[in-house]
């Protein structure tokens, strides 16, 4: 099956327990057609260069998928439809990186780094 990268960004209303719970709700959605949600990271609140639909900050979400391209475009329409998302990247890629993504991979080396 090919292999998908998401991510998409969430309302900052909502709770970081709400904001997992949709990235579990999607990798529902992919395994009912017959995907797998292979792996997923939740990035946290960040601020945006710009406002989309009047909020500053929104929940970040990634998720790594092995899923046939009927089951990615039902995620992709409900996550459209669905009022707490409000922006959704979908890239299908040719292998999957092994480890942590690279926004992951920046928190970790923040935190080693010694404060002068």
């Amino acid at each position: 099956m090919p292999l998908y990268e998401h991510v998409f960004i969430s309302r900052q209303d909502l709770s970081n327990a709400q904001a997992e719970g949709l990235i579990e709700h999607f990798g529902a959605v992919l395994a009912d057609n017959g995907g797998k949600m292979v792996e997923h990271e939740y990035w946290g609140l960040k601020t945006m260069a710009y406002k989309i639909n009047k909020n500053r900050k929104g929940h970040y979400a990634y998720i790594r998928s092995d899923a046939p391209a009927t089951a990615v475009q039902e995620m992709e329409r409900l996550m459209r439809l669905h009022d707490d998302v409000m922006r959704v990247l979908t890239i299908k890629v040719d292998e999957h990186e092994e480890g942590p993504s690279v926004q992951m991979q920046k928190r970790d080396e923040r935190e080693r780094r010694p404060r002068t």
